[in-house]
């Protein structure tokens, strides 16, 4: 397996920007225009073991494959995921928001993908997403500190 990290300082309390990052509306925020998806099905209630899948869009025109996602773990500052989908064959991504002050954390996203021909695919990809999602929420963050 492959990982790729990126960390981000956010000006907002660890415990409320991990409950932004359950939102489907941030996670639409973050990934536009590059990406968008539309939820195929999404429970009522999301914890543990709950699973969602939608149709990704590349810059929202372009169909792609339907992502599906399993939560395995979510806390007030951990969200852990097991997602496939396409080329994606595996993408084990962990959200960590570790408290830095009162009012500030700093924000990591680690995914797990394939080693070999998917992941040499899929990490630049990745690398460029992120980057792309922490600008995203540095922006998001200075509107709400």
């Amino acid at each position: 397996m492959g990982t790729v990290t990126r960390s981000v300082d956010l000006p907002i309390a660890a415990d409320t920007a991990c409950a932004l990052a359950q939102k489907p509306e941030l996670f639409d925020f973050v990934l536009r225009p590059i990406l968008r998806i539309r939820t195929l099905d999404r429970p009522d209630r999301i914890g543990p073991g709950s699973r969602v899948s939608g149709r990704l869009w590349w810059f929202g025109v372009i169909p792609a494959w339907t992502h599906h996602l399993t939560l395995l773990r979510l806390d007030a500052t951990e969200i852990l995921t097991r997602e496939h989908g396409g080329l994606v064959r595996t993408w084990n991504h962990h959200l960590t928001f570790t408290p830095t002050g009162e009012h500030s954390c700093r924000y990591t996203d680690e995914i797990e993908i394939d080693d070999g021909w998917r992941g040499a695919v899929v990490g630049p990809v990745a690398h460029l997403l992120f980057r792309h999602r922490h600008r995203r929420w540095r922006a998001l963050a200075a509107v709400l500190a």
